[in-house]
């Protein structure tokens, strides 16, 4: 298993997003994987950089570590192609180290172009169409593409890294999870679903990596960590069928306005006990995901989790998984 550093921009400002990566390379982080949204679930986080400008200045000032979306929705808020190129150009930045993650999106961030939500099953249709464009795109030839969702009219791309990058393809259900299967390189989910993985596996996606993240809150204060990750986190207590339609940070103050400190820390790893790292990484690991991203609650708090990953966490996690 190989362990990244997750970048979420909805809690740490740009400028810091930069330099939180050139440590958690130096730090010996495998990969980063960057969040991509118009708004933060709450308010309190307070950021929400676009995350294509944070990217080029990633890919300029790192030299290993790969670097990925997750995830980028390519369905409303960006046109595919238009995705495909943002894509591309970053792969040529990274000089290859970068792959697109991608998701059906969230209300939350799609509804600012003014287009409506559409229903899962027509998001499913458009996710699947997308990925279709943007596979075609990364093959370096004129596109043209006429769908039920998107049209593109004789589009090219003349800026691409020197193999095509890499798409993974969020699933949380099954449905999701074939589509991930047809089309995808990876497989990305923030959930332990073995179901769906092993779906994945049996039905196109043997041998492809599986991407997870977990959201973390370390420190040596369990009690503040605890308080912590409940003002970080206690917006995704709702889960996935519901977060995706809520459209905004006020909602998600409401949905999550009933979640209790312990709530939140039933879930999320609070404290320096490696152990309780340990075991929440291994619900992954039994589901099998090949890689795990960790992403340390609260964007002051970030050198001291990067410190004690290195010296503890990563050699605890590499021991076990490696």
């Amino acid at each position: 298993m190989e362990f990244g550093y997750t970048l979420l921009c909805e809690q740490t400002p740009a400028k810091q997003l930069v330099t939180d990566l050139v440590e958690a390379e130096e730090a010996g982080f495998g990969y980063a994987a960057v969040s991509d949204h118009y708004f933060p679930w709450l308010e309190s986080q307070g950021h929400s950089a676009y995350a294509w400008s944070v990217l080029g200045a990633l890919a300029h000032a790192t030299h290993r570590i790969p670097l990925m979306t997750q995830v980028t929705a390519p369905i409303m808020r960006y046109h595919p192609a238009v995705v495909a190129q943002k894509a591309a150009t970053v792969g040529v930045l990274s000089d290859g180290r970068f792959t697109l993650g991608l998701g059906s999106g969230e209300n939350l961030n799609e509804h600012v172009v003014g287009r409506g939500w559409p229903s899962v099953d027509v998001r499913h249709e458009m996710f699947e169409e997308a990925v279709e464009i943007i596979r075609a795109l990364f093959g370096g030839d004129y596109v043209n593409y006429k769908g039920r969702h998107y049209t593109v009219d004789s589009a090219k791309l003349y800026d691409l890294p020197d193999r095509p990058v890499p798409i993974g393809m969020a699933a949380y259900g099954p449905r999701a999870g074939r589509l991930a299967a047809r089309h995808g390189d990876l497989l990305i989910s923030d959930q332990p679903v073995k179901g769906v993985v092993d779906l994945f596996r049996n039905e196109g996606g043997t041998g492809k990596p599986v991407y997870g993240q977990i959201p973390v809150s370390f420190g040596s204060d369990y009690d503040e960590c605890v308080e912590r990750a409940h003002r970080i986190w206690r917006f995704s207590a709702p889960a996935w069928r519901v977060m995706a339609e809520l459209p905004g940070p006020v909602n998600f103050e409401a949905a999550s306005q009933t979640v209790r400190p312990e709530d939140v820390a039933e879930s999320v790893p609070c404290g320096d006990n490696v152990d309780d790292y340990l075991e929440a990484v291994q619900k992954f690991a039994d589901a099998g995901f090949t890689h795990m991203a960790l992403c340390q609650s609260g964007h002051e708090h970030q050198k001291d989790f990067r410190t004690w990953a290195e010296s503890d966490l990563l050699p605890a996690l590499r021991e076990r998984f490696g």
